[in-house]
């Protein structure tokens, strides 16, 4: 499964967003990756270093990628993480 997401925490995927989302794809069983939308290249998502490398700011298209038992859900739960701002859950 596939899903564009574009990213709107002001940090984009630094910081406490990509904690929250490293947290969040980690919780799923399933193999996630991220990367920009226009680039082929993909990371796991799973890996705090591998997604703060990818350098997305506010603003940028990611692609989510997913595959195993909870990839719906999965890729349900990053789009969250990925739609709202920070501080908005707290």
């Amino acid at each position: 499964m596939e899903r564009i997401v574009t990213v709107v925490p002001e940090a984009g995927l630094h910081a406490r967003p990509a904690s929250r989302f490293v947290e969040t794809a980690n919780s799923f069983d399933a193999d996630i990756q991220v990367g920009r939308a226009e680039d082929d290249t993909l990371v796991s998502a799973a890996s705090m270093l591998a997604v703060t490398g990818l350098n997305v700011s506010h603003g940028e298209d990611v692609r989510l990628v997913a595959d195993g038992d909870d990839a719906d859900a999965a890729l349900d739960a990053l789009e969250e993480v990925l739609s709202t701002p920070e501080g908005g859950d707290e």
